[in-house]
């Protein structure tokens, strides 16, 4: 199927000057692909294709004709503009340019989330575990784990012979189990299926999944490592499961919320993991592995959808963690 983009720019060059230079220069990039004076544009027949030359043609035509009119007295009928575009022909196209400038959505909402999706999509992701950034992940993880090592004896007396970090830290035993974090995303699971919302079962079953894969990979390494704990109870503490299974939850919970729920879920995470400190069931170096483990959980759950703020990228000589915050 031909794919048409018309648009009658008689006066065009004449108006140009006025455009900003980014916004000129975008259209100047895009004049191949949008011919002018009813020229015909062939592209392969996919919407994805079609949405995208739309969206930039749409985009540059109409923020061309808005400021060449805003700053000058030209009448309507002497600078006209009219862009066929795609809308009917696909219908993700944007209907118009504000949406088409904003940055992607969270997760796409699956058709299914009963619980034959969910155990599918488990396995899928345990077959997804191994990937280059999960490996940069886990090696940044390890290296800042090895790095506070060397602490863990003396923050460890540190925070078990304070009564404040004690007294502090006490509810984070119980917020950061393992049945409170089934038992919360469960609830919203649930009530996502009882009320037919595809969107609130798919947060609870991405939270159930982050965390069913984050306890495995905890197991695995606490029976693998034999390390043991400060309080010598059993040879299971590498890494902390409590850290492990918040981060998990936040960072799954992130990607349906964006920043804004990532900041208090973050925080809740990072409170949890510190409070096993004082209750001397963790050394530091734990912690701070046990987050990685969450943090590689909640990111392999949700690895579809829009990019995540925070990635990790080698670079020569090291690794290089960096943050974008993106415009909701």
């Amino acid at each position: 199927m031909d794919a048409r983009v018309t648009m009658n720019s008689s006066h065009l060059w004449e108006h140009v000057g006025y455009v900003p230079r980014r916004l000129f220069a975008l259209f100047l990039l895009l004049a191949p692909a949008v011919p002018l004076h009813g020229q015909e544009l062939t592209t392969p027949d996919t919407s994805e294709q079609r949405a995208r030359i739309s969206t930039l043609a749409d985009a540059v035509v109409s923020a061309v004709a808005v400021n060449a009119l805003s700053d000058t007295a030209v009448s309507s009928k002497s600078l006209s503009f009219k862009a066929v575009s795609f809308e009917e022909a696909s219908p993700y196209a944007p209907a118009d340019v504000d949406s088409a400038l904003q940055p992607a959505g969270p997760a796409p909402t699956p058709r299914h989330t009963g619980i034959h999706a969910l155990l599918k999509d488990l396995w899928s992701d345990v077959k997804h575990l191994p990937s280059k950034e999960n490996a940069i992940w886990a090696g940044v993880g390890g290296g800042a784990a090895l790095a506070v090592h060397p602490a863990d004896d003396n923050v460890t007396e540190t925070m078990v012979n304070s009564d404040f970090a004690k007294s502090f830290f006490k509810p984070g035993a119980y917020i950061g189990q393992s049945y409170t974090l089934f038992a919360v995303s469960g609830v919203i699971y649930a009530t996502g299926r009882i009320k037919d919302n595809p969107k609130v079962s798919h947060v609870g079953m991405d939270l159930i999944q982050a965390l069913l894969i984050s306890e495995g990979i905890t197991q695995l390494l606490k029976y693998t490592t034999q390390r043991e704990r400060p309080d010598a109870s059993n040879n299971h503490s590498f890494p902390s499961g409590h850290a492990a299974d918040t981060f998990a939850f936040a960072t799954a919970l992130e990607r349906h919320l964006g920043w804004k729920g990532a900041v208090p879920a973050y925080a809740i995470a990072t409170y949890v993991a510190m409070s096993r400190l004082p209750a001397n069931r963790h050394w530091l170096s734990d912690v701070v592995f046990g987050s990685t483990v969450g943090i590689i959980a909640g990111r392999t759950v949700t690895r579809h959808g829009r990019p995540f703020p925070v990635t990790a990228s080698l670079v020569p000589h090291g690794v290089a963690i960096m943050y974008v915050r993106r415009a909701e």
